[in-house]
């Protein structure tokens, strides 16, 4: 399927499932995370085709030592996917907050640009076909409240793995937008609403990597949770946002049960899509 492959956001959760079937499947994986004891777990997996990488997503200096690394050790790759992501619930009213949404801009939009640039020309130059995998969010396709930095940040994303693939169109590479509902991982650990179509970080990684083999542009996972959301997108406004207010909201930063994020909170462990 895949021989070389890059994964941000390789330390739990869907990256680390992906990262698992591409090393089961013999391919050398560039493992890219903030945890290096989990990101070791993975590379004894297959030490002799892996590689481990501890930068901030959105630092592109970073990203820029991190792919030239690869580049020259392994080669250039056939697929990379920036999974890289952070979530929390957001308040407007509170000036504290803003911090969150800038980091979570920084990394859920930000971070997959600075993924995808420094391997974007070797890709394109060795005409062999790749794939560039960004990982975006159903909650990307319409706001939420309590969710407005997260849900901005995924909309912009989509928006921005739109605007790459028609650029990419005449050219031997692909652009996949992966949107899931929700995953069984570290980003909904805390989270006390209704998880419809809730899916193991297994069984979703299996889902992407078979979409993205055929070529699919737009991947959900699971497939049910999308025709809900289209089939709630269909509600007027006020009804949809009825419904909405009536499930409890995701923890903010500091609250019990939010998930920590990188470069925010002290010294705290990253959570990855």
């Amino acid at each position: 399927m895949f021989r070389n492959a890059v994964i941000t956001g390789a330390c739990g959760g869907l990256g680390q499932a992906l990262a698992r079937h591409l090393m089961a499947s013999g391919a050398h994986v560039a493992l890219v995370g903030l945890n290096r004891p989990a990101l070791q777990a993975l590379a004894d997996l297959a030490p002799e085709r892996s590689r481990i990488y501890t930068p901030d997503v959105s630092h592109a200096a970073a990203m820029q030592t991190m792919a030239s690394d690869w580049l020259a050790v392994h080669g250039v790759p056939d697929l990379v996917i920036a999974n890289a992501g952070v979530a929390g619930g957001f308040e407007t009213s509170d000036p504290a907050d803003l911090a969150v949404m800038r980091r979570m801009l920084e990394i859920n939009l930000l971070g997959v640009a600075t993924t995808f640039q420094p391997f974007l020309k070797p890709m394109l130059d060795s005409q062999r076909p790749g794939a560039l995998v960004g990982v975006a969010s159903v909650a990307g396709w319409r706001g939420m409240p309590g969710n407005g930095a997260y849900c901005a940040s995924k909309a912009g994303l989509i928006a921005y793995l739109q605007s790459l693939r028609a650029e990419l169109r005449p050219s031997h590479l692909s652009v996949h937008t992966i949107s899931p509902g929700y995953l069984r991982t570290a980003l909904t650990a805390g989270n006390t609403f209704a998880m419809p179509g809730l899916l193991e970080a297994d069984e979703a990684a299996h889902s992407l990597l078979l979409g993205v083999a055929q070529k699919r542009e737009h991947i959900v996972l699971p497939r049910r949770i999308g025709w809900l959301a289209r089939a709630l997108s269909l509600l007027p406004d006020r009804w949809h946002d009825s419904i909405l207010l009536g499930q409890p909201r995701k923890p903010r930063a500091h609250q019990a049960g939010a998930t920590p994020i990188p470069g925010l909170t002290d010294n705290s462990p990253p959570a990855s899509s």
